[in-house]
């Protein structure tokens, strides 16, 4: 049996249709944590930190770190587009670089005091955290979490 032409063309639109040509991929939505974390029951009283959230905090006692208490300095909402950058600051010292680079793989730059901290690069799917740190010079620490939301 033989097909009408239109038949062909209604086949190879819908294995068009099914092939993934749909919409473009979405902005990713993220949140950065800027984390100070001690062994201090309290946070200095002149500062205004909160602790950290609990899926933070449940995230950070998985981690062989040393110190027991998190504290929440100060948190970012921001979108990244796929295949773009975007720069987040977080103090006057502190500052990450994010670049979507496939639909759940980023790589990010974390900036300290002005120099390159660490870059790494790797799969952020939805309602994963990723952790960044570096060296302290003293009993506390700095880090940041980048929780990615879409």
């Amino acid at each position: 049996m033989i097909m009408a032409p239109w038949v062909w063309v209604s086949l190879a639109l819908a294995l068009l249709a099914s092939a993934g040509f749909g919409a473009p991929p979405a902005d990713m939505k993220l949140q950065a944590y800027l984390l100070w974390g001690t062994n201090d029951r309290n946070p200095p009283a002149d500062r205004n930190y909160q602790p950290v959230n609990p899926d933070i905090r449940q995230k950070l006692k998985s981690l062989p770190l040393k110190w027991a208490h998190w504290y929440e300095v100060k948190r970012v909402d921001f979108q990244v587009a796929p295949g773009a950058s975007r720069e987040v600051t977080l103090s006057d010292k502190c500052q990450v670089k994010l670049r979507q680079l496939a639909s759940a793989e980023v790589e990010v730059l974390l900036i300290g005091q002005g120099k390159e901290v660490m870059k790494r690069r790797q799969a952020l799917p939805k309602g994963d955290l990723l952790v960044l740190g570096g060296n302290s010079p003293n009993a506390t620490a700095w880090l940041v979490v980048l929780k990615r939301n879409e």
